[in-house]
């Protein structure tokens, strides 16, 4: 058994990152993924910008493990080949906008005619339904009009901040993942198929609730204007770069008083209790500052460990990579991709104990698979032929990406 989905076909008819990251995710744990793309370029992602052997570093994140076959959907036959697939599978996703799938008749009547326990997922920006349901949507609207960028400024009447990563696109792809799972386990208990439908909205106004939305939490009396303690962060800056010192009890904050050497903050009255360390948070984070500074970020880093302070040194990307912690996780997999050459990924962040890691292969080229595949669901040699020769089908040429 090479992974925990090993047996499951997935039919992935999305795009950009949201989808393409949630299937990935299924992949790496053993299910079969076939991507469906537009023989005329296929995902857009293929034509993005940081590239190598022609092949862009955002379609080989998001794409790992996949199969990719190339059909033209707009076309009576490509329908139909894609029917066919369907027919065989486990699981259906798209991310078009609401009403798109059905108008290219795919919606889900149509694909129950031909797998009556499909599990269909539609993913969608803002909602299947209301005033932004037909817009275009991108990962920054979304931070946005969740209250994600005004969280992120730190207060209500501070400027707005964008998180600096597409953040509800990766966090829907990781939704998403996991609900085709809970999914699939109704199924065996069940039997019965289901549609699982999800907004980028909604998966990121969820997450915001669990830490940001205290203030909009009770319903009853008016509500308070969303205010921050402190507009510094915990980030300090040292002789030569910065680390993170992170003290929440009481415990903590005798340890940090001891690593810092400063008796007398002991007791001073701002910071006898957790209460009082978080009403007067700039004077103690300032502090903190004037200390951290004198001296490099290895001994600060040295001292507060000794005593069991929550610290870390604060990285660059690049500087990630040698981390002994990470390096120890055995987190960073590097292969031979066949057009993009040596690459560098992260494995599947959860580890199985009994269904270890299948090989890898690389994000595929566009239409990699369309004869195998096709060929599998009755298409003989001729009919293949003139799929491709009448544009219905793609595929892979040398050098593609």
């Amino acid at each position: 058994m090479t992974g925990p989905l090993e047996g499951i076909r997935i039919i992935d008819l999305t795009a950009m990152v949201s989808g393409p990251l949630a299937t990935m995710m299924l992949a790496d744990q053993g299910a079969e993924v076939i991507k469906i793309e537009n023989p005329a370029g296929g995902d857009f992602t293929r034509s993005a910008a940081n590239r190598q052997g022609n092949v862009s570093a955002s379609f080989l994140n998001n794409n790992r493990n996949k199969k990719s076959v190339a059909l033209n959907l707009k076309e009576p036959a490509g329908r139909e080949a894609l029917l066919k697939l369907v027919a065989t599978a486990d699981v259906f996703v798209q991310n078009f906008r609401p009403g798109v799938i059905d108008r290219m008749g795919l919606g889900e009547d149509e694909l129950r005619k031909v797998a009556p326990n499909l599990i269909m997922v539609s993913i969608s920006g803002f909602g299947d339904t209301g005033p932004y349901a037909q817009r275009p949507v991108y990962d920054p609207l979304i931070q946005g009009l969740s209250g994600l960028a005004t969280v992120q400024a730190g207060a209500d009447e501070r400027r707005p901040q964008l998180v600096r990563t597409i953040l509800p696109d990766k966090l829907t792809g990781v939704t998403a993942a996991q609900a085709i799972t809970a999914a699939l386990f109704a199924r065996e208990r069940t039997g019965e198929g289901q549609h699982v439908r999800l907004s980028m909205l909604d998966a990121i106004i969820a997450f915001l609730w669990s830490s940001d939305m205290g203030s909009q939490t009770f319903v009853k009396g008016e509500l308070p204007q969303q205010e921050a303690a402190s507009f510094q962060d915990l980030i300090y800056e040292t002789t030569n770069g910065h680390i993170t010192i992170a003290v929440q009890n009481d415990r903590e904050w005798q340890a940090l008083i001891g690593a810092l050497n400063r008796p007398e903050w002991a007791e001073d009255p701002r910071f006898l209790t957790a209460e009082l360390r978080q009403k007067n948070i700039d004077a103690r984070l300032d502090l903190i500052q004037s200390v951290i500074k004198t001296d490099s970020a290895e001994n600060w880093l040295e001292r507060l460990a000794d005593e069991s302070v929550p610290c870390a040194p604060v990285l660059t990307r690049t500087q990630v990579l040698a981390h002994p912690q990470v390096q120890a996780n055995d987190l960073l997999v590097e292969y031979d991709h066949p057009q993009a050459g040596i690459i560098r990924q992260t494995r599947g962040p959860a580890r199985f104990s009994a269904t270890p890691t299948q090989p890898w292969h690389g994000a595929p080229s566009l239409g990699q698979d369309t004869m195998a595949l096709l060929a599998g669901c009755g298409y003989s040699s001729d009919d293949l032929q003139t799929l491709v020769q009448s544009g219905v089908a793609g595929v892979a040429e040398e050098g593609q990406s």
